[in-house]
């Protein structure tokens, strides 16, 4: 069973049913959506979601940043090189033809 990452849920039935109610005794909660006892969704308030898409903001940032600042740029031709090198698949070894010479 999935892990519900969420301490409200409710079945998609009962979202349909009364959705205003499902908001309003949510809160500013998540809510996760059940289908068959499986998240099928979650719902956020505004506010949360606002949140979490500021703080993604923040730390792709800070990720941009490092990366920059991890030092000197490697020119890209340099780096597909060196990934043919290593990924590349050696060419298939040839079998003997069974023939003895006489």
């Amino acid at each position: 069973m999935e892990q519900v990452l969420a301490a409200r849920s409710v079945s998609i039935t009962e979202l349909k049913r009364s959705p205003s109610t499902v908001l309003e005794q949510a809160g500013s909660e998540p809510v996760a959506v059940l289908n068959h006892n499986r998240p099928a969704a979650y719902l956020l308030s505004p506010a949360v979601y606002e949140a979490m898409l500021q703080r993604l903001n923040i730390d792709l940032r800070e990720a941009i940043h490092a990366g920059i600042n991890s030092g000197p740029a490697i020119p890209s031709d340099d780096v597909f090189a060196e990934l043919d090198a290593r990924y590349t698949e050696p060419a298939p070894l040839t079998k003997p033809s069974g023939k003895r010479k006489a």
